[in-house]
């Protein structure tokens, strides 16, 4: 039987993003004590104009369930690289706002985050 070729372009998919993200777990935990996870929520909140999000927001942007996301953020809040609050507009939302110290370790993380990018997903990897 002949490989149907989406299913081995899937397999290719999902081979590039293991490898990937192994690299990235990898460099970002032994150079920053990151993890990917808690890397990508410090971008999100970064970027972000007021440098807050609602978790929900968050969890949407990262792809992680919103209990994942709470517990990335809980680790983030416990290191002093986020904050928790209560949303100002929903006092039923809780939204998390990147501290001073998290935005100097997203800015230190960031060059070795597109570095490992780059030599696995550049057109000439």
């Amino acid at each position: 039987m002949a490989p149907d070729p989406t299913v081995e372009r899937w397999r290719r998919l999902l081979a590039e993003h293991a490898e990937t993200t192994c690299a990235l777990e990898r460099e970002l935990q032994d150079g920053h004590g990151l993890s990917v996870s808690e890397f990508e929520v410090l971008e999100r909140l970064a970027e972000a104009g007021d440098d807050e999000r609602r978790i929900q927001e968050l969890a949407d942007a990262v792809h992680l369930s919103q209990s994942a996301t709470t517990r990335v953020v809980g680790r983030l809040e416990k290191d002093g690289l986020v904050l928790r609050c209560m949303c100002s507009n929903d006092r039923r939302g809780v939204v998390a706002q990147i501290t001073d110290d998290g935005r100097d370790r997203y800015a230190a993380a960031r060059p070795t985050q597109r570095r490992v990018l780059d030599e696995h997903l550049s057109p000439t990897a």
